[in-house]
């Protein structure tokens, strides 16, 4: 997923931190965003679904291509 991210977004991007965590904890965020997280949500996101919402927090008027879902 980080590489994914920084491919989608680069040059939005300046830096991806991945941190371990305990208890099945996955949390992204954006700009001091919360983006997802496995807690809240109950699952692990989709590549697809979690660059929607990265690119609505970094860059919301980036097209996603094919995976861009519309608003």
């Amino acid at each position: 997923m980080a590489q994914e991210l920084l491919s989608t977004f680069d040059g939005e991007i300046a830096e991806l931190t991945l941190k371990p965590g305990t208890g099945g904890v996955f949390e992204v965020t954006a700009d001091s965003e919360l983006v997802w997280s496995r807690k809240q949500e109950g699952r692990f996101p989709d590549i697809t679904e979690l660059k929607q919402r990265v690119r609505d927090v970094i860059a919301p008027e980036q097209d996603l291509g094919h995976s861009d879902k519309k608003k």
